[in-house]
């Protein structure tokens, strides 16, 4: 497939390197421009454009910025063509993207993003850390592969961002509709606990909405005392044990 990639940081960088090496074509961008991109994600053959042309003649965007960086693109997104399937792996937290009223207020994280950028999407990667996603990827058919839950309203949505979690090296659980995808947001049992396809049904379903946000800034908290602030991301192992204490 085309795929455009906006946003080079731990998440995006893997998307390129694991989607270019299973065949697709990949464009990729930042907000500094090609010549800042490290040249070692292009070597399967994804390309370096600028954040204009990364939306150009693609059948998907995959937005891998900051949750509160995505009104700034939404004009850009508007204008793609109803086909285009945008997928969205951000997630919010208030200390780094500042206070957002209505999720603050209850609004589930996804549904604000189709609101501003005025257009369905699926949700996908956003319930893995980015260590975890960077070296634990395998073969479809590993025992004990880790799936990560895809949410999405539009079936061609939810079916082209599951094909694409599974060239990642990661096995796709259908999440159902953006809706419910709460259920995957910081806090919640499956958010970066590394579960397997036999784990993650019960987990979802385990959810307590009311819990997320107290579960999401206490790891923050953890985070921050550990590694001395809440931006750098913990080894693969460590940080998956935080979280799992934390949620599960």
């Amino acid at each position: 497939m085309k795929i455009g990639i906006l946003g080079t940081g731990n998440i995006g960088k893997t998307l390129v390197r694991q989607l270019s090496k299973a065949g697709h074509d990949v464009k990729v961008a930042n907000s500094r421009g090609p010549e800042t991109i490290d040249p070692e994600i292009l070597t399967s053959g994804a390309r370096a454009v600028t954040a204009e042309d990364v939306l150009a003649d693609v059948e998907v965007v995959i937005l891998s910025i900051p949750l509160n960086r995505l009104p700034e693109i939404a004009p850009r997104i508007a204008r793609l063509p109803e086909a285009t399937v945008v997928i969205d792996t951000s997630n919010y937290y208030p200390f780094r993207d500042d206070r957002i009223d209505a999720i603050e207020a209850g609004e589930i994280e996804s549904v604000w993003v189709t609101q501003q950028l005025r257009r369905p999407i699926a949700k996908a990667w956003n319930a893995i850390g980015s260590a975890s996603f960077a070296k634990k990827g395998q073969p479809a058919g590993t025992p004990g592969r880790i799936a990560i839950p895809v949410a999405a309203d539009r079936d061609r949505d939810r079916q082209v961002a599951m094909a694409l979690v599974e060239d990642t090296g990661l096995d796709a659980f259908d999440a159902g509709t953006l809706a419910d995808s709460w259920r995957q947001q910081p806090g919640a049992p499956v958010y970066c606990t590394d579960l397997s396809r036999d784990e993650i049904g019960a987990a979802l379903a385990a959810a307590d909405r009311s819990r997320l946000p107290k579960r999401r800034d206490l790891g923050v908290a953890v985070m921050q005392e550990r590694l001395g602030d809440g931006t750098t991301n913990p080894d693969e192992d460590w940080g998956v044990r935080l979280v799992r204490t934390i949620n599960m």
